[in-house]
């Protein structure tokens, strides 16, 4: 167990000069809601440099609880009833099978690892979606904050952006920063890159300001800061302009704003993605990832299906299918895929038995999860559920365990602790243990 090793914690500042240093800065166009406004110790934090074979993070969330039936582990030789709507075929791992919907994903299942074993006792989508945004069963007594936090306050900023990205939105109050300070939540990009007019809010200058009023009015807040300095002597002042830097840097640097600009993209290229929700996110986070964010998380579809789970498979699952494939063959082109762990994950999984309005239920007992690059193996499948897909039957993963092994693979050890309110430690992920297994 490594020491903790504390950071600045968030600093209230008084109502005068809180709203002093609030004026100024939505007069400079540098509001950034939800993301700059609290950066202040996060930009004065000291990052160890720490090496791990994943460089970035891509966390591909599929809200509502997806069916491992009819996705990575179909069950084509049981009951109708229980087999679904969907037949089986074959991928690119001999002898392993995909749901029939996963036309692309089998194709290039050999640059992947499915885990067929992963289970937890949580039936709810709030606690679900808390468990594998976290590592942790809920707690009433705790915020726990989410792996992409995490990563955001062991790592730090790189290249200028923000560590942690979330696209287009936050997608759950679990991606949040829990007991950490929120200096280490995620930056929402507002705006869903499907869009024709996408932009991320607040990374342009504001009309009417151009670089050399910019320049003028940083000058101007440096000298109220120089005379707040004189006044008093107060460490938050000093966080507060590193607040300021931080933003200064991600709103003037060329580099770091282009890492946005999905327009740079190739045509041919977002038609391989697909022009859907799904396609485009997921073009954005590979050149978000490129651009120097360690973790990105996105959502595609929903997948609470109740009722009729033929109809939403069909609807639902082709583009996403499409849109993830692209993403790993694109990353495997460009050199990145060994250095970015990609990582598709829902809530739960679904009932075995497909229920009388044609759907099927919450169940958390078994359902599977993929990993493709960042030091995970190619072609390989990790446990097994029983012939009905209702129960783990070999190689139980917990949820521990598959944080456990992403802190690894992005270096940093799971069992340190973090200092929660009150001075209390808590370990970053409590009993995992990496899955070695899975590990090239």
């Amino acid at each position: 167990m490594k020491p903790y090793c504390p950071g600045n914690p968030l600093e209230r500042y008084s109502s005068r000069r809180e709203f002093l240093y609030v004026g100024l800065l939505g007069g400079l166009g540098l509001s950034l809601p939800g993301f700059l406004s609290q950066r202040a110790s996060a930009a004065q934090k000291f990052y160890e440099t720490v090496e791990g074979p994943a460089k970035g993070i891509i966390h591909i969330f599929l809200p509502g609880g997806m069916a491992h039936q009819e996705s990575f582990d179909p069950k084509p030789y049981a009951p109708a009833e229980y087999r679904g709507p969907f037949g089986a075929i074959d991928t690119s791992i001999p002898g392993v099978q995909f749901g029939e919907k996963l036309q692309h994903l089998a194709k290039i299942a050999d640059k992947t690892t499915i885990i067929r074993s992963m289970w937890h006792g949580e039936a709810a989508h709030e606690r679900g979606t808390h468990n594998m945004f976290t590592g942790y069963r809920p707690s009433p007594a705790l915020e726990y904050p989410s792996i992409g936090s995490v990563i955001s306050h062991e790592l730090g900023p790189r290249n200028n952006l923000p560590p942690y990205v979330c696209v287009p939105n936050v997608p759950n109050e679990y991606a949040n920063s829990g007991y950490l300070s929120s200096a280490y939540g995620p930056f929402a990009l507002g705006s869903d890159p499907v869009r024709g007019d996408f932009q991320v809010r607040d990374l342009n200058l504001p009309k009417g300001v151009d670089d050399e009023r910019f320049a003028r009015r940083r000058s101007l807040l440096e000298t109220v800061d120089h005379h707040f300095r004189n006044l008093e002597k107060s460490d938050s002042l000093d966080s507060m302009d590193a607040f300021y830097q931080h933003a200064y840097k991600l709103i003037s640097s060329q580099k770091a704003r282009e890492a946005f600009n999905l327009k740079a993209e190739p045509d041919e290229l977002k038609d391989r993605y697909g022009r859907t929700e799904a396609g485009q996110r997921m073009l954005l986070a590979r050149r978000l990832i490129e651009g120097g964010v360690r973790f990105v998380s996105l959502t595609a579809g929903g997948w609470d299906h109740h009722d009729n789970i033929k109809g939403g498979i069909e609807q639902q699952l082709p583009p996403v299918d499409q849109a993830i494939a692209a993403l790993i063959n694109d990353l495997d082109e460009r050199g990145m895929l060994d250095s970015t762990l990609v990582m598709v994950t829902s809530e739960f999984g679904r009932t075995p038995k497909i229920n009388p309005t044609g759907g099927r239920d919450h169940w958390p007992r078994v359902f599977s999860v993929m990993l493709a690059g960042g030091g995970v193996k190619r072609g390989h499948v990790m446990g097994s559920s029983d012939a009905l897909g209702g129960e783990v039957d070999t190689d139980g993963v917990t949820v521990a365990d598959l944080a456990t092994t992403v802190y690894q693979q992005i270096g940093i050890t799971a069992d340190k602790e973090l200092m929660a309110p009150g001075n209390r430690p808590i370990e970053i992920v409590a009993g995992g243990n990496v899955i070695e297994s899975i590990l090239a």
